[in-house]
């Protein structure tokens, strides 16, 4: 150290967990510019203080990495508050008295759009519900709402994970919309509900998690714009570094629409969530030399690290073999994509999608998937072309056998973990179905990681905060059962950590810029509340940041 170096920040009297290859743990750091200068004692951090230095007296709270959220869907969370809720409407009335005052506040013949019945972030309470308790007819909007077209939005479904949808529109919006007594649902998972003498109802029901209805009958409600998107991610940051997020990894792509949002706000300087996002393409056709002509040409962008820098990347692609006609309908709506944020129309025939994955390798373009046989098609391309290298993504894992593990290590995988559904929401069907023996396969945490495969944590916004995924691997608690399911796939503390830090990293190429907290790396880090380390096992979800720091810069602090 020269005598004239000196600290922007310095965090002394703390816990410092740096997370590292030695798992050492200090007391103090010291933060010089975007990076981190020194972790040691508080004596020898105490000669990096000046009198401008931004000084932190941890006063003995634990100090971490800031976390990465390996497959985030980041922008939904602030898109959440573009639209007026309907929390703490518990019945019809409540419901009907919240649009009278909206439309009330709304010029005559304007939309009034809501967001939708029941209480986030899972909208659980509705299911306990008959529909006729909680959604209003379009008659009874009628009446509180006759100037306004109204439409009540339906739930992005992974939300709450259990279906069905429901959303209701006014006379007024149906007949904007076009929607009629002849009207034909365009799919089977939609039904438009009439009531007992075939009269429309106003409400629309379906049996399909990703919304349909806003993509085809009710195409025509306001679309979330530009403005939306950049202040709904602005919010989303705000939200997930407070739970000490810095960094995103969104390994299900992002379409135009989304990374506009990112640039715009990139423009206005150093994010205060890192965003690494994969490419979500909507591909024109599925004719094979079209196809393999874009892959030679977006090569030229998406191979290796990309395109952007430090704080908003966009390197390689997602890919899909959901070539549904559900997916076609929500396409037709692009490029405007709604609640998903990716393209619906990313898609490909199965024997088409290998064919593409190749391409893929050949220009350097890592893909990502959790289509089903996906192990195995990567299998396949991999002796056309080899990935070994190029840390080719299988996102959203559930099942997983000790055969599949030694597939996925020896292909040089790395993976995404979806505990939310498979552990949490899931774990006590999956419980019934596999036996106790064959629940061992669920997640298997403690197989992957004893197996070295790379495994990175992640949140699915379901919700953000990554210390749900933390609880769940280390605890194996699942939402309805008393006991743990399969207590010997669990890890410990520290290794979760790692999960949602260190291999999160790994996932985006920059596990020598982040992911510890070691001398050189981005000061990208946390002072927590309470410790994760030491907190009762059942507060473990709740923990959250006291002061949250992304590349030097003091991006949360909670007195704020």
């Amino acid at each position: 150290m020269r005598a004239t170096d000196t600290a922007d920040v310095a965090i002394t009297n703390a816990k410092v967990v740096t997370l590292d290859k030695d798992d050492a743990t200090f007391e103090a750091v010291a933060v010089r510019g975007e990076r981190i200068a020194a972790v040691g004692t508080n004596a020898e951090i105490a000669a990096w203080i000046s009198e401008d230095t931004r000084h932190i007296d941890a006063n003995h709270r634990a100090v971490m990495p800031g976390l990465v959220d390996g497959h985030a869907h980041l922008d939904r969370e602030g898109l959440k508050e573009a639209l007026p809720p309907l929390t703490g409407c518990a019945d019809v009335a409540s419901v009907l008295a919240r649009i009278e005052a909206l439309a009330a506040q709304t010029k005559r013949g304007e939309w009034v759009v809501t967001m939708p019945v029941g209480e986030p972030p899972f909208y659980e309470d509705v299911v306990r519900d008959p529909i006729a308790k909680r959604f209003p007819t379009r008659d009874q909007l009628d009446q509180v709402a006759p100037d306004h077209p109204v439409y009540i939005r339906a739930i992005w479904g992974h939300w709450r994970n259990s279906l069905p949808l429901v959303s209701v529109a006014n006379s007024k919006a149906l007949e904007i919309a076009g929607i009629d007594q002849r009207t034909i649902p365009p799919a089977p998972s939609i039904e438009i509900e009439r009531d007992a003498s075939g009269a429309l109802t106003g409400r629309f029901i379906e049996q399909t998690f990703k919304p349909l209805v806003e993509k085809t009958l009710m195409a025509c409600i306001p679309q979330f714009s530009l403005t939306d998107r950049t202040t709904g991610l602005a919010r989303s940051m705000q939200i997930y570094n407070s739970f000490g997020t810095t960094s995103v990894f969104e390994g299900h792509g992002v379409a135009g629409e989304v990374l506009a949002a990112y640039q715009a706000m990139r423009a206005r300087g150093p994010l205060p969530v890192r965003a690494q996002l994969m490419f979500s393409p909507a591909w024109p056709n599925t004719d094979a030399a079209a196809v393999k002509d874009l892959l030679v040409d977006w090569g030229r962008w998406l191979s290796g690290r990309g395109l952007g820098d430090d704080y908003l990347r966009m390197a390689g692609l997602y890919t899909e073999s959901d070539f549904s006609n559900e997916n076609r309908l929500r396409a037709q709506c692009g490029p405007y994509t709604g609640w998903a944020g990716f393209n619906y129309d990313s898609a490909l025939p199965e024997a088409l999608m290998e064919d593409m994955m190749v391409e893929a390798a050949r220009a350097g373009i890592r893909v990502g998937s959790f289509s089903p046989n996906l192990l195995s098609s990567y299998e396949r391309v991999n002796k056309r072309v080899p990935i070994t290298e190029q840390r080719w993504l299988i996102e959203h894992i559930g099942i997983i056998n000790a055969d599949e593990i030694e597939r996925i290590r020896d292909l040089g995988l790395v993976l995404q973990a979806y505990t939310n559904k498979y552990i949490w929401q899931d774990g006590e069907s999956l419980r019934a179905q596999l036996g106790e023996r064959g629940a061992s396969s669920v997640v298997p945490m403690r197989s992957l990681i004893d197996a070295g495969v790379h495994v990175s944590l992640a949140t699915d916004n379901v919700p953000p905060t990554l210390f749900a995924p933390i609880s769940h691997v280390v605890t194996r608690r699942t939402e309805t059962g008393s006991t743990p399911l399969a207590p010997e796939q669990c890890i410990t503390r520290r290794e979760a950590l790692a999960c949602a830090s260190r291999e999160g990293a790994w996932l985006s190429f920059e596990e020598n810029d982040k992911g510890t907290l070691e001398v050189g790396k981005f000061a990208d880090l946390v002072v927590f509340k309470d410790d994760p380390l030491t907190v009762d096992e059942h507060q473990l979800p709740e923990a959250c940041a006291d002061i949250t720091i992304t590349g030097g810069n003091i991006v949360f602090e909670r007195n704020d």
